[in-house]
């Protein structure tokens, strides 16, 4: 006390002003206050305290007591080695002597001596001040010092307060693990310290600052880890409960209120010093980093799971949440748009993504949402932290994406219903954000376009033009999303004539060029910068790789670098793009030697981004080992995601499936090698991330990991890539791939199949018009059967496939089951095993109530045969089996048998007539068709298999586009099968008669298959249509010749054999045959000999077999006259066999009607030799179609002299004759290998000019109708029917040889020539002279002889120089003419069709046809009297008032006027 006042004397006496002495300044006091009753004691009270404050208590100790005192001091009787033997109530009963000779409380004294004790401690052994941790030694001393502690306090032997204020005095040099030690101990608790000071700034910020030392000191000690992280997690716990506690009686004091004001600060301090630090970028394993990671270890479970509410952990998180949303709120909208593809999941900083993962746990997906709501709609965000947000909210979520979207929508409902802004921006920002994160998900941003374009929200009336100019715009972004390639370079010169040069040459010689430019303009060339709005395709995929060339960059950046840098600046370079050349870089200055020169060229940059997705998937395998761990899994999906997308270049609108199909050619499947080479990493880590899954648990607990994965590999840009690399893998590689690959390529289509829904169909590019098919079919379609190799592939695959589906839905329903499996994979799978494995062929004894034989399938020496065997049997498969769906019908059954390649075939000769023979008859016949089977009914038996047999066959001629028609079956997979077909069709020839539900009338079954398949093909005699019928046609003939040649004639099961019935096949010829399979007038040789070998197969199943053959071939002569004239025409190849088989089986001679064919052959013979001519047996058109035939096989140079003996037959023989010349005039113009046309051409003159000469009337081979019956019904059954409709073609094609007076003579000649006339202008203009027109182009001696045009217009000119030449009797019948006749339609294009009936619709249309190339014709228009010129389209005859030809309608009607004008009988003018 006495230095005291030394030292107050001493300032007083230098202070430049006399200082009053104590005794003036205790006066004056004394003066100013007023007595009082209390005075006394509240001076004692100041003085005791006064005197605590400056008072050392070892020396106060050693003034009382003198030297022989001085061992007693507190600070030895605490120190537990100094004082070995002493006890704590030793030293409790010392403090209580010594408090009681200083006249001041024990608890006073020990609180004083507590705290003093506690302070030497911590500021013991020298150690550096900032720390926040005792060493081993002080934690021993703090040890016994708080035990003396605990003794005084449990005797009331000290004071809380008093031990607080202490402490309060030299708080910066108390430890944090003291206090912690205070706290937990229960000598003070932390809330009772932190109260006691009154500065409350001061000890947020002591706080904050040891807390920051100890997150840091945590990181780097390993030997106080324990200590430390639970002194964290204790004030973490404390901080949380006092600062986020629910306030339930507001009548409460203020002091816990302070506390929470305290607790808040405290925290809120934290974590801005966090969020400051990831902003300003912090280097990994420097301090605040470790700091940092510390500190955002704490938002966890454990640090939590000790609290018993759980409503201030979620008040407290939603805070933080709130305050890293509004964290320095400075970046601007426009700001968030051009920067927000580096705020994705992938780019995130590690430590924000998991503050962010870490408070999901504690908030659901919807209040995640709800929160984000609120505080977009209360406070200024920041922008970066928002996004990314909801970046890692869609990636660790599950639920998140369908969250997300409803958010969205009500964004745009309140941003159309309010006029709000805010609202729309806010959501364009939020969907950009998640589409960023890859279709797995999210959809993508063009996606989500057009789903919500298609339906708007309802919207008020008066801002429905703002939503109008919404959809506007946002269509026209669309549109940009979409681009069109060009490879053109930026400064090619093209008006010069060099070769031109590939785009990445090109490319090179562009950044040179823009080098160059930026050199000497220091600014980014103009070129550049238009491409990169304007040609963005070239200068993404050419212009930047070429820039971006990996090097060793220059310590002083060059030209290169600082266009680079500049571009990157103006945002003209993705920072994808931009990061991975920094990485590459980075790797290239590493790699190269010391002595390389600066800016040697490394490896192409494409490499370097498949390294980043190859070493992304290796550490998405590292997390298969927890599927419990769903966000670890997004998270690391996440990353895999964005090195996917630098890999292949992906862009906004690369998740999207703007187009309804995903094309693919299934038989030459070809990938880009980037493509291959990325798609390959990612099958490969599916493959081995299924393997190593399955290690540690079975298929339906390995969490949703694979069906993530998948959906990853559906985006617009890469499932083509993924498909098309299985279709290589599986269709063309399947045998050569190892038991991994299949187990992971099975478990993917299964993944991919359960994506049906969400992705296009598959439309097979092939020359086979397959139809578009969905995606579990398509993958299901790559499993080929064709070889063994391949079957075995498939009996593998579809084990694995049908293994893992069971095996992952165990616990689901059945419905869901069958949605997983594909039907057509299933059926393979029952075919193979029926196939290769007898076992399965046989009842089932037992079904296995063991699981699938997933597990079997993963060991390294897996038999697949058992495991197939154990599927088969096990009982939920055999459940399965029960559904329709999954049924393998006998169809089916066919359909993949017809596939197998003998010669390929696993299974020998006698092995596979084995499994054809159970197949058929003993398990499918005798199934009940509800069960796929035939009702045990041979007919229908066969019945399925000529249906399917001709389906495949029509499948297999569009394969292999075969010209040949011959070669309908070039694959002999089908071989073995139409041979169960001919020996079950022999079985029903020889069997007993047919039950009575198949009556007479519905005819045989192979006639009826080919009705009902007639009457489903398209109708019409368009190309398409007559193509694809006569294709059916041929597998119709191909079937008929296999099968035995009674099916022709007629079914003895029927009919008696007496009396044989050919009426299905008369009607096949009739209507189809006649049409397709001919020459000319006559069936082809092989349809005609099988019938022929029939009709003695029925003959000699007769009581009388001539009279059988008399009756059919009688019938023949009314009914299908084509089958007579046929076999005139091939009787020189026919008779030989004919006798034989006659004279073998029935010892005579032929019977009368065959004779007849014999005697008409010789008729034609006869009449072209110079022997006496035959007279011409039966009627008239048959010895006339012998002769037809003979004077075709005759040598042209003899025709004229042989023909002039026709003037001795009869006019019959003679008009028909003339028929069948005109069919082979046709013929000529018709079929390449037929007659020289010229030489039908002199035929048909010849045969003209000798009726002519006998003046007999030809004209009604011109008007021969069905209704006219006699030999008008018989002529038109012998000719095509398309000869027939070109009948005009050949009338006027024989223009030259009429006789001039025909007009004068004949009647009718006026009335055939005008309606020949229309009818060939109709023939033009629906294009069935094309193929006329097509051969005449073809062939040097047809050209002028089949050019319809030159045709029409002769015939035009006839028309109007003999008109006015007729007599008055000609006219008679014109009337019905023209309407009839008339064509008012013309068909401009397969899409449009003009309806034309005015002159000046005609100038409109010719107008437009025009422009288009068409070559028109001008013609005269008679209009009210007077004449005037219309242009006229000579593809097309208009019709006006019922008249197709103006001029020759009006030389009709004015017959025998002289007409005026002279244009009348102009040629029509072609310009």
């Amino acid at each position: 006390m006495s230095d005291l006042r030394t030292q107050d004397a001493a300032s007083g006496s230098s202070s430049g002003s006399r200082r009053r002495t104590w005794a003036e300044l205790l006066a004056g006091r004394v003066e100013r206050q007023l007595r009082g009753p209390g005075r006394g004691h509240r001076l004692q009270d100041s003085a005791v305290h006064l005197l605590r404050r400056h008072l050392n208590l070892d020396d106060l100790l050693l003034e009382v007591e003198g030297p022989a005192c001085k061992t007693l001091c507190l600070n030895q009787l605490v120190d537990r080695e100094a004082s070995a033997n002493l006890s704590s109530s030793f030293i409790g009963s010392a403090l209580r002597d010594q408090a009681s000779r200083l006249g001041v409380p024990v608890a006073v004294l020990s609180s004083q001596t507590v705290a003093s004790s506690i302070m030497q401690i911590c500021s013991s052994n020298g150690e550096p001040t900032h720390r926040v941790l005792l060493n081993a030694e002080q934690r021993k001393k703090l040890s016994s010092v708080l035990e003396v502690a605990q003794y005084l306090l449990a005797h009331s032997m000290f004071s809380r307060f008093s031990f607080c204020q202490e402490l309060r005095e030299v708080q910066n040099f108390l430890l944090l693990e003291a206090v912690w030690h205070l706290h937990v101990q229960n000598i003070v608790s932390l809330q009772e310290l932190l109260e006691s000071h009154a500065d409350t700034q001061a000890i947020v910020t002591w706080l904050f600052r040891d807390l920051c030392l100890l997150c840091e000191q945590m990181e780097v000690s390993t030997q106080h880890t324990d200590i430390a992280q639970a002194m964290l997690s204790d004030f973490v716990q404390l901080f949380v409960l006092r600062g986020f506690q629910k306030i339930s009686d507001p009548r409460r004091n203020m002091e816990p209120e302070r506390m929470a004001q305290l607790a808040v600060a405290v925290l809120r301090r934290m974590l801005i010093f966090a969020l400051e630090a990831l902003a300003t970028g912090l280097q990994d394993e420097s301090p605040v980093y470790k700091a940092v990671k510390c500190w955002f270890g704490m938002f966890c479970g454990h640090t939590f799971g000790r609290m018993i509410s759980t409503d201030c952990p979620k008040r407290f998180f939603s805070h933080t949440l709130t305050q890293v949303l509004t964290h320095k709120p400075v970046l601007k909208v426009s700001d968030a748009v051009r920067l927000q593809r580096d705020w994705s999941f992938a780019k995130t900083h590690p430590l924000l993504s998991s503050l962010y993962r870490r408070l999901f746990v504690m908030l659901s997906p919807e209040e995640l949402i709800g929160h984000l709501e609120e505080v977009l709609g209360t406070h200024e965000v920041n922008w970066q932290h928002v996004l990314s947000c909801v970046s890692t909210l869609v990636i660790c979520s599950p639920e998140a994406q369908q969250l997300v979207q409803d958010w969205v929508t009500r964004l745009l409902a309140r941003a159309f219903e309010s006029c709000d802004l805010d609202s729309m921006v806010t959501a364009f920002l939020v969907v950009r954000q998640a589409a960023l994160e890859g279709p797995s998900v999210f959809p993508s941003y063009a996606d989500w376009f057009q789903v919500h374009i298609l339906y708007p929200p309802l919207v008020p009336s008066k801002y429905r033009s703002l939503l109008t100019d919404y959809v506007t715009l946002a269509k026209t972004r669309l549109a940009d999303l979409k681009v069109s390639v060009e490879n053109m370079g930026l400064y090619e010169d093209l008006s010069s004539a060099k070769d031109v040069r590939e785009p990445h040459s090109q490319a090179h010689q562009d950044v040179e060029k823009a080098i160059a430019v930026f050199e000497h303009t220091g600014k980014v060339p103009v070129a550049v910068m238009e491409a990169s709005i304007f040609r963005r395709p070239y200068y993404m995929s050419h212009f930047l790789p070429a820039l971006l060339t990996p090097r060793v960059l220059p310590r002083t950046p060059d030209s290169r670098a600082a266009l680079i840098e500049s571009l990157r600046r103006a945002d003209k370079i993705p920072p994808s793009l931009y990061s991975t050349y920094c990485q590459a870089c980075s790797s290239a200055a590493e790699k190269k030697p010391e002595n390389a020169a600066l800016g040697t060229k490394t490896e192409a940059i494409c490499v370097e981004p498949l390294g980043l997705l190859a070493a992304a998937l290796r550490e998405l395998r590292t997390t298969m080992t927890d599927p419990t761990q769903y966000d670890v899994f997004s998270a690391q999906m996440a990353v895999v995601s964005e090195r996917l997308s630098s890999a292949l270049g992906l862009g906004e609108e690369d998740g999207s499936f703007e187009e309804s199909q995903v094309q693919l050619n299934i038989f030459s499947p070809e990938l880009e090698p980037q493509d291959q080479q990325v798609v390959d990493l990612l099958l490969t880590s599916f493959c081995q991330n299924l393997i190593a899954a399955s290690g540690f648990a079975p298929p339906d607990r390995q969490g949703p990991w694979a069906a993530h994965f998948v959906t990853s590999l559906c985006g617009h840009r890469l499932l083509p890539i993924v498909l098309t690399r299985l279709c290589q893998l599986l269709r063309h590689q399947g045998p050569s791939l190892s038991a991994s690959h299949v187990l992971g390529l099975a478990a993917l289509v299964i993944h991919l199949g359960e994506r049906r829904p969400a992705v296009p169909e598959v439309h097979v590019a092939s020359p086979a018009p397959v139809k578009s098919l969905p995606l579990p079919e398509f993958l299901s379609s790559l499993l080929t059967l064709r070889t063994t190799e391949a079957s075995l592939f498939c009996l593998k695959f579809c084990t694995a496939a049908i293994s893992y589906s069971l095996c992952k839905s165990s616990s689901q329903s059945k419905d869901i089951l069958c949605s997983c499996l594909s039907p057509a994979l299933m059926k393979k799978f029952q075919f193979i095993l029926f196939r290769l494995l007898s076992e399965a062929r046989g009842p089932l004894s037992q079904e296995d109530t063991a699981g699938p034989p997933w597990k079997l399938l993963c060991l390294p020496s897996a038999d697949w045969q058992r495991a197939a065997l154990c599927l088969w049997k096990q009982r939920t498969f055999q459940e399965l089996l029960q559904e329709k769906e999954f049924h393998l019908t006998y169809r089916d059954w066919l359909q993949l048998e017809l596939e197998i390649q003998p010669e390929f075939d696993s299974l020998s000769d006698m092995e596979r007539w084995d499994f054809h023979q159970w197949a058929i008859h003993e398990h499918f016949l005798l199934k009940p068709s509800e069960a796929g089977g035939c009702d045990g009914d041979m007919q229908t038996a066969c019945t399925v298999l000529v249906d399917v047999l001709i389906d495949f066959c029509q499948s297999l001629r569009s394969y292999n586009c075969l010209e040949n028609s011959d070669l309908v079956l070039s694959c002999t997979g089908n071989r073995d099968i139409f041979s169960r077909l001919q020996e079950m069709a022999a079985d029903l020839e020889q069997g007993p008669v047919a039950p009575q539900r198949c009556s007479p009338s519905e005819g045989h079954f192979l006639f009826r298959v080919f009705r009902r398949r007639l009457q489903g093909l398209a109708s019409g005699w368009d190309v398409a249509a007559r193509l694809q019928r006569q294709q059916e046609l041929l597998v119709y003939r191909w079937i008929l010749l296999g099968l035995p040649p009674s099916i022709l004639v007629g079914s003895p099961q029927c009919k008696q054999p007496a009396t044989p019935d050919c009426t299905e096949f008369f009607h096949l010829v009739n209507s189809e045959l006649r049409n397709f399979c001919c020459h000319g007038s006559a069936l082809t040789h092989d349809i005609t000999v099988h019938f022929f070998r029939g009709l003695l197969n029925t003959c000699s199943q007769s009581r009388d077999p001539s009279l059988a053959a008399n009756l059919i071939l009688t019938t023949c002569q009314t009914e299908c006259p084509i089958v007579v004239t046929s076999a005139l025409l091939w009787w020189p190849r026919l008779e030989p066999e004919l006798r034989t088989r006659w004279r073998r089986c029935f010892q005579g001679p032929l019977p009368q009607e065959l004779q007849r064919l014999w005697e008409a052959q010789l008729f034609g013979k006869s009449c072209l030799s110079s022997d006496l001519v035959s007279p011409p047996p039966g009627p008239a058109w048959v010895s006339a179609a012998a002769l037809h035939f003979a004077i075709q096989q005759a040598e042209e140079s003899s025709i004229k002299s042989q023909l002039e003996k026709l003037n001795c037959q009869s006019e019959e023989l003679l008009v028909v004759l003339f028929f069948f010349s005109l069919m082979g005039l046709l013929s000529s113009h018709l079929t390449p290998h037929a007659v020289d046309s010229l030489k039908a051409v002199d035929i048909c003159a010849e045969i003209l000019r000798c009726l002519d000469k006998r003046k007999v009337s030809w004209l009604v081979l011109f008007k021969l109708s069905d209704t006219d019956g006699g030999m008008g019904q018989v002529l038109l059954r012998l000719a095509p029917d398309p000869y027939v409709r070109l009948l005009p073609f050949a009338f006027y094609s024989l223009l030259s040889y009429f006789d001039e007076d025909a007009f004068i003579r004949e009647d009718a000649f006026l009335h055939v020539a005008v309606d020949m006339y229309l009818k060939l202008i109709c023939l033009f203009v629906t294009g069935e002279t094309s193929a006329v027109s097509a051969l005449a182009g073809r062939s040097q001696e047809l050209q002028g002889q089949g050019d319809p045009v030159g045709l029409i217009i002769k015939a035009r000119h006839f028309l109007l120089q003999s008109i006015p030449k007729c007599p008055e009797k000609s006219f008679a019948n014109m009337a019905e003419v023209t309407p009839r006749s008339s064509v008012a339609c013309v068909l401009l294009s397969p899409n449009h069709c003009l309806n034309i009936k005015s002159a000046e619709d005609t100038c409109i249309v010719a107008t437009h046809l025009q422009g288009h190339g068409c070559q028109l014709l001008c013609w005269p228009w008679v209009s009210g009297g007077r004449t005037r010129l219309s242009t006229v389209i000579f593809l097309q005859l208009l019709a006006t008032s019922g008249h197709c030809d103006p001029e020759v309608s009006a030389a009709l009607l004015s017959r025998h006027q002289a007409v005026s004008d002279d244009d009348l009988y102009q040629e029509p003018h072609l310009f």
